[in-house]
C-alpha cells in the first residue's frame, strides 16, 4: 500500500471516529439518579414512551445514591459513544454543588440542559390519622406542637440534602422550632415512613405525596411556593403563616457537555414534543404536573439562576455534607 493510500486509510478512520462521536450508534438511555418509582423516574418513562418513536429505543436506567451525586456523575463523565442523558434536578444541578464538600462534577460546566420537565412545589405533610390525634390542622397548629415540644419530633426526608431537607431546616430557622432528621433513601421510604409514624412531617414533591394526599392517608397542611397549586386548590401557602417560605423542586433533561448542539437540538425537540403530545400531557396531569416549555440556551439560563440562588440559601444555613 502506497504512503498516500495508507494517510487516506487513517483519515478515513479518524473521520468515523469522530462521527461516532458525534452521532451514537447506542440506543439512548435516560438516567435516573435517585429510585424508582418517583416522580423523576415516572417522568423519565413518559419522556421515552413519548419520544421513542423519533429517537428509537429509549432505556431508563435507576442510578441512585449520594442525594443523586452518582447518576449525574456517571452522565458527567459517560464516554462520548454511550449516549446517556440524564433526568437532573434542582438537587443535582442547584444544591448539591453547595452542599457536599466533595463534589464529583461542574453542575454547569459538564452538561448541556435540553428540556425543562416541569416545576412544582413541595408540600408539606403529615400523617392524618397522628394529626388529628395531636390536634394539628394548620400549619399554624404545627409550629404551636414543635414549640410545646422542643427535640420530641422528627421530621423525614428523601435524604441528606434533598429538598425536602433543606425545606425542614428553613423551616425550623423561620419558625425557631427544633425537630431531629431521619434521612431515608428517596421519596417512596420517606412516605412509608410518615404514614407509620415514624416521623411527624415530611416535605415531599407535590407529585409524589399527591396520592397520599388525595386518599386520606396524609393531610397537606402547604405548599411551598408563595401561590398554591391548582392540584390543591384548598391548601395554602406555608408562605401565608411564616413568611419568608418560598421552594420550589424542578427537574429536567441534560446531555454531557460533549453532545454537539446539532444532537441537542434533535434531542430536546423530541423530548418536548413527547411531554406536550395529548397522551404526554394527560399522564403528567395525573401526577400534578404541568409540563414547562423552556429548552436549550433558555434552560440553562434558569438553571445558571437557580444555582446562584441555592449557593445563597445554603451558605445561610449552613448545611453541609462530607
Amino acid at each position: 500500500m502506497s504512503l498516500r493510500s495508507t494517510l487516506f486509510s487513517t483519515l478515513l478512520a479518524g473521520a468515523a471516529t469522530v462521527a461516532l462521536a458525534q452521532n451514537p450508534s447506542a440506543p439512548l438511555t435516560i438516567v435516573v439518579p435517585y429510585p424508582a418509582g418517583g416522580p423523576l423516574d415516572t417522568s423519565a418513562r413518559i419522556v421515552a414512551d413519548g419520544a421513542a418513536a423519533q429517537l428509537g429505543s429509549i432505556t431508563v436506567e435507576n442510578k441512585p445514591g449520594a442525594g443523586g451525586n452518582t447518576g449525574a456523575d456517571q452522565v458527567a463523565k459517560a464516554p462520548k459513544t454511550s449516549n446517556q442523558v440524564l433526568m437532573g434536578a434542582v438537587a443535582t444541578h442547584a444544591v448539591n454543588p453547595w452542599l457536599y464538600k466533595n463534589f464529583p462534577y461542574n453542575a454547569l460546566k459538564d452538561f448541556k440542559p435540553l428540556v425543562l420537565v416541569a416545576r412544582t412545589p413541595n408540600v408539606l405533610v403529615v400523617n392524618a390519622e397522628q394529626a388529628a390525634k395531636l390536634g394539628i390542622k394548620t400549619t399554624p397548629d404545627l409550629v404551636h406542637y414543635l414549640k410545646k415540644n422542643p427535640d420530641q419530633a422528627k421530621y423525614g426526608s428523601g435524604g441528606n440534602g434533598s429538598i425536602g431537607h433543606i425545606s425542614a431546616e428553613m423551616f425550623k430557622s423561620l419558625t425557631n422550632t427544633k425537630m431531629g432528621h431521619t434521612p431515608f433513601q428517596g421519596s417512596k421510604p420517606a412516605l412509608a415512613a410518615l404514614e407509620s409514624g415514624q416521623v411527624l412531617m415530611v416535605f415531599d414533591n407535590l407529585a409524589s405525596a399527591l396520592p397520599q394526599i388525595q386518599s386520606g392517608k396524609l393531610l397537606a397542611l402547604g405548599v411551598t411556593t408563595l401561590s398554591r397549586n391548582e392540584a390543591l386548590p384548598n391548601v395554602p401557602s406555608i408562605n401565608d403563616s411564616v413568611q419568608g417560605f418560598n421552594v420550589s423542586t424542578w427537574f429536567g433533561l441534560f446531555a454531557p457537555a460533549s453532545l454537539p448542539d446539532a444532537d441537542a437540538r434533535r434531542y430536546a425537540n423530541a423530548f418536548s414534543a413527547a411531554m406536550h403530545s395529548p397522551a404526554g400531557k394527560e399522564k403528567f396531569k395525573k401526577m400534578g404536573i404541568t409540563p414547562e416549555e423552556l429548552t436549550l440556551d433558555g434552560f440553562a439560563q434558569f438553571v445558571r439562576s437557580e444555582n446562584s440562588k441555592y449557593e445563597f440559601l445554603i451558605r445561610a444555613a449552613k448545611i453541609k455534607i462530607d
